[in-house]
């Protein structure tokens, strides 16, 4: 009798399909609920800049409204898996077009991306904050409240981990941020027609939500199947020119166009060269510094992962190697394996003398004990916290370190013109090092005026010689170069170190005031 009784207890506690199916769900619903929120905050980082600030008030404000929804979950008191099935479709829907709606709406409706961003993230969240508690609210008529909240959370946590590592490394490089909104959208979809299923003796007009759900997974699935074509009609309005390559790596969104002015290439929105006016960039990037040091063998770039400035490189015969560190390796193959990009930087990438290494530069600087003669910095302009690291004085310090006595870095610097206080502020950091700074600055229409510091051990000098073919710098100009009008002199500046990040606001300011008028 005892064997028995203790049978039918352990039967009475195993779990049932039903509450099986349930917990499963809740491992989909956190793992979609998280991607919809990674998503937001991709989104608006790619689109708005500054990482740290857009993934704050996202997080925070998709918290606030599963909080929000929480709480709203109490006034649903009958039918609850009838109001589950719903609410899962609706996640579905908002969850998964949350980034093709906000591509679109980004190149159709840019005045009304924030109020929309921030609109469907609330929405999102709010449905999701409705999930849990249902599911528990289900669940808890045959589960013990200690089982119940243990294993919810459980699977809830598991879900988001899962997630949290997928996104970076395999759903956005793979998917794309649209492909993978609709993908979870019809997991979401998925769990709304297996509780269909499951509860299909207890609902009320079965039909009709069995139709509901096949309406949206149908939805869901044409998008998925139709993503490449929302993301071309809304990057070619966007961009105005044809798109004829791009990627979503997990470091940035990758874009290159073409039209009249010839290939454009633009990382997260941010215009990174044109074609017709390029070598006027990347001459006086490279040319004032390795010129004047007269006879560099080897030399670093850091970025610069098109190959451009290591194109200007080779054109010095006794360069004997380039180690070209670029963090993102989506972009050294792309501009080595695509003909027509590897053609505007004339091959360099696949030069015999050329080193690639895809890792951040600033962890390469500090591990690595070689020493340079000519060091480019390359990177983008520093629109958020963690590009602005690498104009910090404990990155220039680094530089420093790598830099051989006789050597010269050369780092882009953002417009003089536009942007002055952020110009001077980076050769403030730089001297704050220790290191000699050497201002100069040139004209590149598709960017305007646009300034560069040179950072050495020993002064400056103007070469005798430069390398024949250039279209841009001669002997007579160069000195030109070095002369800052009125508007664009020197101006008191702070030192921008990882502590303060004091250049990503001023930046931020500075360019905020051209965008807004």
């Amino acid at each position: 009798m005892k064997t028995s009784a203790a049978l039918l207890r352990r039967a009475a506690a195993a779990p049932r399909p039903v509450e099986i199916a349930l917990l499963a769900s809740v491992f989909v619903v956190a793992a979609c609920g998280l991607v919809y929120e990674l998503a937001a905050g991709a989104l608006a980082s790619y689109l708005l800049g500054d990482s740290v600030l857009q993934f704050s008030t996202i997080i925070g404000s998709y918290l606030f409204a599963m909080g929000v929804g929480s709480y709203l979950s109490r006034f649903f008191e009958r039918q609850l898996p009838a109001h589950f099935l719903r609410i899962e479709l609706l996640v579905a829907l908002a969850g998964g077009a949350l980034p093709a709606v906000l591509f679109l709406a980004n190149a159709y409706l840019p005045g009304s991306f924030r109020l929309l961003l921030y609109g469907m993230v609330f929405v999102v969240g709010a449905l999701v904050g409705l999930e849990i508690p249902l599911v528990m609210r289900i669940l808890r008529r045959n589960v013990a409240l200690k089982d119940l909240v243990s294993q919810v959370l459980t699977f809830d946590y598991l879900g988001a981990l899962a997630v949290s590592v997928a996104f970076p490394l395999v759903l956005v490089p793979q998917l794309g941020l649209i492909r993978t909104g609709l993908l979870f959208g019809l997991m979401n979809a998925a769990v709304a027609l297996w509780a269909l299923w499951i509860f299909r003796h207890v609902l009320p007009h079965p039909r009709v939500h069995a139709g509901a759900c096949v309406a949206v997974l149908a939805t869901l699935g044409a998008g998925f199947a139709g993503a490449d074509h929302i993301t071309r009609f809304a990057e070619d309005k966007f961009y105005q020119d044809g798109v004829v390559f791009s990627a979503s790596s997990p470091y940035q969104r990758i874009v290159v166009t073409n039209g009249k002015a010839g290939h454009r290439l633009f990382l997260n929105g941010n215009l990174q060269f044109a074609e017709r006016d390029e070598y006027r960039y990347h001459e006086a990037l490279v040319h004032p510094a390795m010129a004047a040091h007269g006879a560099p063998r080897k030399v670093a770039v850091l970025g610069g992962g098109d190959g451009m400035a290591v194109r200007e490189i080779l054109k010095y015969p006794g360069v004997e190697s380039v180690t070209l560190v670029e963090l993102d390796p989506a972009m050294t193959r792309l501009f080595t394996a695509q003909p027509t990009l590897a053609r505007l930087n004339a091959g360099s990438l696949s030069s015999p003398k050329v080193k690639i290494v895809n890792t951040d530069a600033f962890q390469w600087l500090d591990q690595s004990d070689d020493t340079f003669d000519v060091i480019v910095v390359d990177f983008p302009d520093p629109t958020n916290f963690s590009i602005g690291k690498l104009y910090s004085n404990s990155f220039y310090a680094l530089l420093d370190r790598r830099l051989a006595a006789s050597g010269y870095a050369v780092v882009q610097t953002t417009s003089p013109l536009v942007a002055r206080q952020s110009f001077w502020t980076v050769v403030q950091t730089i001297e704050s090092v220790g290191l000699i700074a050497t201002p100069y600055h040139a004209h590149v229409p598709s960017f305007g005026e646009w300034g560069f510091v040179i950072a050495s051990h020993r002064p400056w000098r103007l070469p005798q010689a430069l390398p024949a073919g250039l279209r841009f710098l001669d002997l007579a100009s160069l000195p030109l170069l070095f002369d800052f009008p009125l508007d664009m002199a020197r101006v008191p500046a702070e030192v921008n170190r990882l502590s303060n990040q004091v250049l990503v606001k001023t930046y931020e300011q500075e360019w905020g005031k051209v965008v807004a008028h």
